[in-house]
């Protein structure tokens, strides 16, 4: 199949996710600092930390927009100018903004800032949307609410300078485009500002006021009904129509989600762009935690998962990839930080950047003390070997999710002097090592084949 135009535009809830997002092929990403963003229980980043970031989304060869969509109040304003004018210093590309008014302050006191129109807009016609493009927008997300049909007539009535962008990925709210006061009329969490609870996942049951402590399924099931819980989209198979829609930018949704969603959603959309047969690639995204998936708006009314709220993978992530080197018998030497229990002669899955995956049996299990220097902070035996950080090394090196990387020449050894055997990997977050018939560059993450689901009713 032929590559697929569109940019691939990834969520960075925090630093972790923006190097996942960079190393498996995003060409830009989008986050939010702890200010003015949708989801403020993701990490996201300080106005201080923000121009690393970019520079390494940069190094990368990605683009950064930043997240300004909350609904603006005018507590809200004076503090927008600084803030715009910090974003331009640290050299991000783009705002997204949904606020005219916050969107005047970002032309004021950011002009080499690209504006983008937010989903939180609702831009669904042509009208708006070039309104928008008057007002000195670059960009607009398309209300979710769009069909693929609306926006190509969208297409067809606007500037060709005025880029579209549509999500393509992820959990979808059941509110017009994300405009919801659910959350803010029965927990006093404002959605709207960045703090939604998720009632529109939460189970229902009908109880008629003249019958207290008589309940009435909405639906014949014991458990109640979820009578707002949307599917997740999913549109993996329906790129090439998202381009011939007139799409530009094509956004994964989950600035909540940890590093691995983010590498392996990336992975798959990234090989279909570049020419793979979506039927090939379908079934990653199935591996990873995921509701019922749908197609949101784009060909039909969209659809409600109305038997339960919850999750399921057909993959477990067990480890990250900090290390890899060639051992003299043609084995490799692998490195990882442990996130889930593993074990001895476990047949796991290395999800690669920018490769298949790559099937591997864990061999000669090696568990690595962390050491603690003289301030109580840990030592990696990496750094022990003599390994710098990333940022030290110069060129371009696979960061791992502690920062310490081990590049292809290097050719410093992993310490397998003295540490004890372990027949499990079970410590959060502890070193082990492992021998591999096949290479696994840092950077990488493991996976372990297992069905798993999580459900408040099922």
């Amino acid at each position: 199949m032929n590559p697929i135009a569109m940019e691939l535009l990834a969520p960075a809830g925090g630093i972790d996710q923006l190097r996942a997002a960079v190393r498996f092929g995003a060409d830009a990403v989008y986050l939010a600092t702890d200010r003015f963003g949708m989801r403020a229980r993701a990490s996201n980043f300080t106005l201080e930390d923000l121009p690393q970031a970019v520079a390494e989304a940069h190094a990368g060869g990605a683009t950064v927009h930043v997240a300004c969509n909350i609904l603006m109040g005018q507590s809200d304003l004076p503090q927008l100018p600084a803030y715009f004018e910090a974003l331009q210093d640290a050299g991000v590309d783009a705002c997204i903004i949904s606020d005219l008014g916050a969107f005047s302050l970002a032309r004021k006191h950011a002009p080499k800032l690209e504006l983008h129109v937010s989903t939180q807009a609702s831009v669904a016609n042509a009208e708006a949307a070039r309104m928008w493009h008057d007002l000195g927008a670059t960009r607009v997300v398309c209300a979710r609410e769009m069909s693929l049909a609306d926006i190509a007539e969208m297409r067809a009535q606007t500037p060709a300078d005025l880029q579209i962008e549509a999500f393509a990925h992820g959990a979808m709210c059941m509110a017009v485009s994300g405009r919801c006061l659910i959350s803010s009329y029965l927990t006093g969490r404002s959605a709207n500002r960045g703090h939604c609870t998720q009632p529109c996942r939460w189970s229902y049951r009908l109880e008629e006021e003249k019958r207290p402590g008589e309940f009435f399924p909405v639906e014949q099931d014991e458990n109640g009904t979820f009578i707002m819980n949307a599917k997740d989209m999913n549109m993996l198979a329906h790129l090439q129509q998202l381009r011939d829609a007139g799409v530009d930018s094509i956004k994964i949704e989950g600035r909540n989600k940890k590093a691995f969603y983010v590498a392996s959603v990336v992975s798959a959309y990234r090989r279909v762009l570049d020419g793979a047969d979506p039927a090939d690639v379908a079934h990653e995204l199935y591996d990873i935690s995921h509701r019922p998936y749908g197609t949101g708006f784009f060909f039909d009314e969209a659809q409600q998962a109305c038997d339960y709220d919850g999750y399921e993978q057909e993959c477990v992530h067990v480890a990250d990839v900090v290390g890899c080197q060639p051992l003299a018998d043609g084995r490799w030497q692998v490195l990882t930080r442990c996130r889930n229990r593993w074990q001895e002669g476990d047949e796991l899955e290395a999800l690669v950047p920018r490769s298949p995956v790559r099937p591997l049996t864990v061999r000669n299990l090696r568990w690595h003390p962390e050491k603690v220097d003289a301030q109580g902070g840990p030592i990696t035996l990496l750094e022990t070997a003599g390994l710098q950080p990333a940022s030290a090394q110069g060129g371009e090196s696979p960061a791992s999710t502690s920062g310490i990387v081990l590049g292809p020449d290097d050719g410093v050894s992993l310490g397998l002097g003295t540490p004890q055997q372990a027949e499990v990997a079970n410590r959060s977050v502890a070193l082990y090592s492992f021998e591999s018939p096949v290479p696994v560059p840092a950077g990488s993450y493991l996976r372990i084949r297992k069905h798993h689901r999580t459900a408040r009713h099922l």
